[in-house]
């Protein structure tokens, strides 16, 4: 089991913890690792299965089950039954699309040294292989780039340690494409994952934390205005004239997905961590309302902070966009920018253990949230 020690080391064998100090999620890793402020980047995955254990039966009982339930996992029935206690198969699909954040992190060059700062490690065509997902069974197809509206300010050119690009790589959309793992899901399976914050220029976008209204291709008609914070949306809509906005690219992925797969049973499953978290609420919301064909849209989400207000919350589940919102019952991160957002706002009520909130007991902009005590683990 992984343990929470002095000075962030962590020791396999566990999958997931939170701490207030761990950018990242901890995966199972084979050596002793100190965390650096940007999180784990560089370590292997292992895996739990032993494919000479001889439980056949067993693997081939959690394969149909998973076969079958597939759109209880991804919300359909809003979690309902699944999360207290939590669904061991709705735990194991956790794990699995937290390692595909753990990704982001690894893919992305943090030394601001390197002439690839900013920018994903390893070619679009072996990524996954080369940060220690060589089984998930996904293929990447496009890098995603978010852009920054803020400037850096000309004083930080004075300090070498701030500089900033103002366009970073910051995720990737994976399609799975291996038959025997699409027979498992019991479907095409499509993620979106996110990074959380590494830049300059992204700290300051975090900090534009005023509510702003949805843009008219995102808003709906007739509808009580829906606000987002500022920074999450910039983030998500800015181009300049030599970069595509992220939101331009998913809709262009999207777009082509729909087309490519409208034969076969799919899903678009959306996941990050901190500003991963907010631009996967974003961007699931935004697939939603642009595409009337879209299949189930899910948001996973790990120590997200608000991303809206209430009416924002409110057009979100009229979507049908699914939300599974999992946070560190200590982590202020996820309370922001819960202190400009008074807008009758919804939140979730702690009792000292994992707790469950569903329907109306949601935060602004989620469906459901399940809370984990400040240094404990799923395992």
């Amino acid at each position: 089991m992984m343990r929470l020690s002095s000075g962030n080391i962590f020791k396999s064998n566990c999958n997931i913890i939170f701490t207030k100090q761990h950018m990242g999620l901890a995966l199972p890793i084979s050596k002793w690792y100190t965390l650096s402020k940007f999180g784990a980047r560089r370590f292997n995955i292992t895996s739990s299965w032993n494919p000479g254990s001889g439980h056949c039966y067993v693997a081939d009982r959690a394969m149909a089950e998973l076969r079958d339930r597939w759109m209880e996992f991804q919300g359909i029935k809003n979690w309902e039954g699944l999360l207290d206690p939590l669904d061991d198969d709705l735990r194991k699909e956790i794990l699995r699309y937290g390692e595909f954040v753990e990704a982001a992190y690894r893919c992305f060059d943090f030394d601001m040294s390197s002439p690839s700062y900013a920018t994903c490690l390893y070619p679009k065509s072996s990524m996954l292989m080369d940060c220690g997902l060589d089984k998930s069974a996904y293929k990447v197809i496009k890098n995603l780039y978010a852009t920054c509206a803020t400037r850096m300010p000309r004083w930080t050119k004075r300090f070498p340690n701030l500089a900033s690009p103002q366009s970073s790589w910051i995720g990737y959309v994976a399609v799975c494409d291996d038959v025997e793992e699409i027979a498992r899901l019991g479907r095409r399976d499509v993620v979106i994952a996110y990074r959380g914050t590494a830049t300059s220029s992204e700290w300051l976008e975090n900090l534009r934390a005023t509510l702003t209204c949805l843009p008219d291709d995102m808003a709906p008609e007739n509808y009580d205005q829906p606000m987002v914070q500022s920074g999450f949306l910039s983030l998500y809509t800015t181009n300049t004239q030599r970069d595509q906005s992220l939101q331009d690219t998913i809709r262009e992925q999207i777009g082509n997905i729909l087309d490519k797969y409208s034969d076969e049973p799919l899903s678009i499953t959306v996941t990050g961590h901190s500003l991963g978290a907010a631009l996967a609420t974003l961007t699931a919301y935004d697939i939603t309302n642009k595409f009337s064909d879209a299949p189930i849209v899910t948001v996973v989400s790990f120590g997200g902070p608000r991303v809206g207000n209430k009416s924002f919350r409110c057009q979100l589940e009229k979507s049908g966009t699914n939300v599974l919102r999992i946070v560190n019952s200590d982590d202020p991160i996820t309370k922001v920018p819960g202190f400009v957002i008074d807008d009758d706002v919804d939140d979730v009520e702690e009792r000292g253990t994992s707790h469950v909130a569903a329907g109306g007991g949601c935060l602004a902009g989620y469906k459901s949230a399940w809370r984990i005590p400040n240094g404990c683990m799923l395992r």
